[in-house]
């Protein structure tokens, strides 16, 4: 029985582990110019109630729904909700 949890668990964190290492990850102005990406589009999340790090995690996860593998924030409003614009790069 013990085993069989163990292995359930390693099967579950591998999972989130796959999951995470495949988010889109933020970059900035810099890195863009550095690395000479090529933007693919923009993103855009709204009504979003929490932290800088919710919005961020809500770009990521919209990021790879469009195929991309980083973002850069080029807006980000707060009015009791917040709305960020990303543009996404391949």
């Amino acid at each position: 029985m013990k085993n069989t949890f163990a292995v359930t668990a390693i099967a579950l964190a591998s999972l989130f582990t796959v999951g995470a290492a495949s988010a889109a990850s933020l970059v900035t102005d810099q890195q863009v110019q550095e690395q000479n990406l090529q933007s693919i589009g923009t993103i855009s999340v709204a009504g979003i109630d929490g932290s800088p790090t919710t919005i961020r995690e809500a770009l990521s996860q919209k990021a790879d729904q469009q195929g991309a593998s980083q973002y850069r924030i080029i807006e980000a409003l707060n009015n009791g909700n917040y709305h960020a614009t990303a543009e996404i790069y391949k």
